[in-house]
């Protein structure tokens, strides 16, 4: 099955797809009447829910601040009508992040194109669940994340922020609930479980974005930027992609975790983009059997297989793999790379684990690298770069 990114109206079978879809062809221009306008905002904290998992307390709380995106891209006038005829124009969903009027979605619903070729909507606008649209600003967006911020006027309108979890309290197996307009279905929930966590998930670069939450709570085009709530109704993750034969929901969509979202939320935030710090190289996971079949001195960490020239890791002096591919086990290795087990206080134990020790840190920080080299042990600095958005190879690191 490939894992291929696909834009609004291009789900094919077998892909990885993002849950965006076209526009419904709702119009409100409003009434153009001068109203004095006030701004209701209401939070509620939440310590649990008696008795456990209740998804319709989970929706009547929460659903007020779960809003549906419509994005006009270019050669677009209007949002369409219907799917047949949306083209370059996409439909989303989103969440109140605070009183002011700032709202989190995924980047690919108001963007196009991956990579250098990203491209904002001319036009946004954000819809309520008591029927109010209003235009909305992209205050800025993070290809690498896959989130956004969006900006509203907040005057006049009731606004219900929803409150925001932690990935760490993240476990198998808990019940969540997935929020959205799922082909334009406004203000729609479906529960499940998370899955699995700690998965591997594309973005808008060539960068994957680590540490996602898979769940069985049907996700489809549409729930793109919405929310996917625990029992508590806080939010644990943003709705990105579905993986599918069909092009709909068949038990297998991925969010982008919390902590990933709130970072990326901050930095947009403060400079309208975000940075992440760039080690430059591709690496394969180490398990006991193949550190026995190669002889290596751990039987965990990331086997630095190719290294980008130029980059951090190169100009660091760290030592990929031969260019001999070795097979084992239906895996290819290529034998004598270093073997990275902890960046900074971070242990490292595959690849995902070095993606992740990496993104802690910023861009021109100089960390220690702790490897092995052959059977000997050594630690290397090493100054990050700052993550481009392609590269001649796919690094994970």
């Amino acid at each position: 099955m490939r894992r291929v990114l696909l834009s609004a109206l291009a789900l094919t079978a077998g892909a990885v797809a993002a849950c965006g879809t076209s526009g419904d062809g709702d119009r409100d221009r409003g009434s153009g009447q001068e109203v004095q306008k006030t701004t209701t905002t209401r939070v509620e904290v939440v310590e649990g829910i008696e008795g456990g998992f209740d998804p319709r307390a989970i929706f009547d709380r929460e659903a007020p601040g779960v809003v549906t995106v419509y994005s006009v891209f270019e050669d677009q006038t209007s949002i369409p009508k219907d799917a047949e005829e949306g083209g370059e124009s996409g439909l989303g969903s989103g969440f109140v992040l605070n009183g002011e009027g700032e709202i989190a979605t995924n980047a690919h619903v108001v963007t196009t194109g991956e990579g250098e070729d990203i491209k904002r909507a001319s036009e946004v606008y954000v819809q309520f669940a008591d029927g109010n649209r209003v235009p909305a600003r992209v205050r800025g967006h993070d290809p690498n994340a896959d989130i956004a911020l969006l900006e509203i006027d907040p005057s006049g309108l009731s606004l219900n922020p929803l409150p925001l979890g932690s990935t760490a309290d993240i476990r198998v197996g808990e019940p969540v609930a997935a929020m959205g307009s799922p082909f334009g279905e406004q203000q729609s929930l479906s529960v499940g479980v998370v899955s699995a966590i700690d998965r591997d998930i594309q973005s808008l670069t060539d960068f994957s974005i680590s540490g996602a939450i898979q769940t069985d709570a049907a996700i489809n085009p549409g729930n793109s930027g919405g929310p996917l709530v625990n029992s508590k109704g806080q939010v644990i993750g943003v709705n990105q992609q579905i993986k599918s034969r069909s092009g709909g929901g068949e038990g297998v969509g991925f969010a982008v975790p919390i902590d990933a979202v709130r970072r990326s939320l901050e930095q947009l935030r403060e400079k309208g983009k975000a940075e992440y710090a760039y080690l430059g190289v591709a690496s394969q996971a180490i398990y006991p059997q193949a550190a026995e079949r190669f002889a290596l001195p751990v039987d965990r960490g990331a086997w630095l297989q190719e290294i980008n020239p130029g980059g951090p890791a190169d100009r660091a002096g760290l030592r990929a793999g031969s260019t001999l591919e070795t097979e084992f086990q239906a895996s290819t290795f290529r034998v004598g790379g270093d073997i990275v087990v902890k960046v900074g206080d971070t242990p490292v134990e595959d690849s995902n684990d070095l993606a992740t020790a990496v993104a802690k840190y910023q861009p021109g920080q100089k960390v220690p690298v702790e490897l092995y080299r052959g059977g000997a042990k050594r630690t290397i600095q090493i100054t990050l770069g700052r993550r481009p958005l392609e590269v001649a190879r796919r690094p994970r690191g």
